[in-house]
């Protein structure tokens, strides 16, 4: 597939972005794509908001899979691209539409230039949140077309076109959402001793937290807390009775993610008897660290390079989330990142990640699949 048949399905894809479960069109619009091919050449399941794409071997003993994020963010596009979002407060921040698009121009390659195994195309809801990745492995049709490898890439805004990066074992960090809810007895401002303020016990709190990884953390790993927002009382006047804190922690380590949380209860705890009041604290969306099978990294990245398919750069971990560590903890595979070069980084409101990266990332991956797609078994 040509760049410019693969710019102008990204720039279709950038202009329809959707939240998680919710990718109606985004799915609508690769099924469309999807029905130019021989009907024989595919098979298609859809699952939620998103596709099961298989693409027939000619003698298959085996399934290489691939997978594409297919969720948008809550962002007011700021590109000023003439194909922006035409959904208010919807953007492809986080360059989804580019693995989208890649995914349709290996599949694209594939159903033209039959492999002796098959090829799984997976376009994925919900990376962005809920998570959707585990829920699909878990599927009637993922358990039926179960991978002997997956592999899938993120953009990198600050690697340049034509470099990958990555590396054997952890890539990306465990990553939780975090909740803490307050509730103690409001009143008159004027009247303090009267009534358990929510709004200081948050405040509070959020100190307190700061001396887990300082203290509690083995400074040889590595962990993150950060408290994003801070909701509380209703008028200035008003002691506040309730209030909610939401953040994330992320870790290098499952042992820290543990560690973390079960400090942070305590916290809450102590809290609950300073404070006279009743605390909660709940973990809506939770991500398994990326971590890349290093012989299957090893023999990607010597690929790339020999080939002089792209300038190949090794990664330092990331303290990023991707639901996708939930596929590799099940089967062997690897991400890497993809340069775009874009001044404006990821979930920015002006990211604008080089169209030219999209035929770099076909040509690799087409290139290194019909490799593995034709051994013998």
């Amino acid at each position: 597939m040509e760049l410019d048949h693969l710019t102008a399905i990204r720039r279709d894809l950038h202009q329809i972005p959707e939240l998680g479960y919710q990718e109606y069109k985004t799915q609508n619009y690769i099924l469309n794509h999807l029905k130019r091919y021989p009907e024989n050449r595919l098979e298609i399941e859809t699952w939620k908001t998103g596709l099961f794409v298989k693409v027939k071997g000619t003698a298959s003993k085996k399934i290489l899979a691939y997978r594409a994020d297919m969720d948008g963010l809550s962002i007011e596009e700021a590109t000023g691209y003439p194909f922006s979002s035409v959904h208010q407060n919807r953007m492809h921040a986080c360059g989804h539409d580019f693995h989208m698009t890649i995914a349709l121009g290996v599949l694209d390659y594939f159903v033209h230039h039959p492999a002796k195994h098959d090829l799984l195309f997976l376009f994925q809801p919900a990376e962005e949140g809920p998570g959707g990745a585990e829920a699909m492995i878990e599927s009637a049709t993922f358990k039926k077309w179960e991978p002997s490898m997956i592999t899938a890439l993120h953009i990198a805004p600050e690697l340049p076109v034509g470099t990958i990066s990555t590396k054997g074992g952890l890539l990306f960090a465990n990553t939780s959402e975090l909740v803490i809810g307050l509730e103690g007895k409001g009143g008159h401002a004027a009247y303090p001793h009267l009534a358990e303020d929510m709004v200081v016990a948050a405040s509070s709190l959020v100190t307190q937290m700061q001396s887990v990884v300082a203290r509690n953390v083995d400074p040889l790993d590595s962990a993150v807390i950060t408290i994003g927002t801070i909701t509380g009382g209703s008028a200035q006047n008003i002691i506040a009775q309730n209030a909610k804190l939401e953040g994330t922690i992320r870790t290098l380590s499952p042992s820290a993610m543990e560690q973390v949380r079960a400090r942070i209860e305590a916290m809450v705890k102590g809290l609950e008897i300073a404070y006279h009041c009743k605390g909660t604290v709940t973990y809506p969306s939770a991500y398994h660290q990326v971590y890349n099978s290093a012989d299957l990294v090893e023999d990607f990245m010597k690929f790339a390079s020999e080939h002089q398919l792209a300038n190949v750069v090794c990664a330092k971990e990331a303290m990023t989330g991707e639901d996708f560590g939930f596929m590799l903890k099940k089967y062997p595979g690897f991400m890497f990142w993809l340069g775009v070069d874009s001044p404006y980084g990821l979930h920015h409101a002006k990211l604008q990640p080089k169209e030219a990266a999209l035929e770099t990332a076909v040509r690799l991956l087409t290139a290194y699949f019909s490799v593995h797609a034709n051994q013998e078994v």
